[in-house]
């Protein structure tokens, strides 16, 4: 039997985000603070995927993530995809990674760390990709993802 329609509805302006990890789906929308936002939001979650198994997708109508969103959403959700849509139609298409310095983004886990007692911005840097850990350049605590607190 032919598949002939979506399982999300399309919409006209905004941004998707596509291939989320079935488990952080509700995360991103926590961490983009969609609740404030006065515009439709499809959210699915535990669809079929062929490369994850279940995935989630997020449809934000008239909305386009920012710089410093796109940050936030690559230390939760690194290797989504984000779909920019004008007209019903995609005119752009970001693969986000997981950056190799977050600036502001990320709680220092270490709680004699400078950026916890002055007003400097946190930064961190990737130690180690593949376990998706961080460094703090200021006191060089590492911090594993399950211990990464975003601000």
């Amino acid at each position: 039997m032919a598949k002939t329609e979506l399982e999300v509805s399309a919409i006209a302006n905004g941004t998707v985000i596509d291939h989320i990890p079935a488990d952080v789906t509700f995360k991103i929308v926590q961490v983009l603070d969609l609740y404030n936002h006065p515009g439709a939001i499809t959210v699915g979650t535990n669809l079929a995927s062929k490369t994850l198994g279940k995935k989630g997708i997020i449809k934000i109508a008239d909305r386009f993530l920012t710089d410093e969103e796109i940050g936030r959403l690559s230390v939760v959700a690194p290797n989504v995809t984000l779909n920019i849509i004008k007209d019903y139609q995609i005119i752009e298409k970001k693969y986000v990674q997981y950056p190799k310095l977050i600036v502001g983004v990320v709680k220092c886990s270490n709680p004699k760390c400078i950026t916890n007692h002055q007003p400097v911005a946190t930064k961190m840097e990737l130690f180690d990709e593949k376990l998706k850990s961080l460094r703090c350049v200021y006191c060089e605590r590492v911090m594993q993802q399950n211990e990464i607190e975003l601000l």
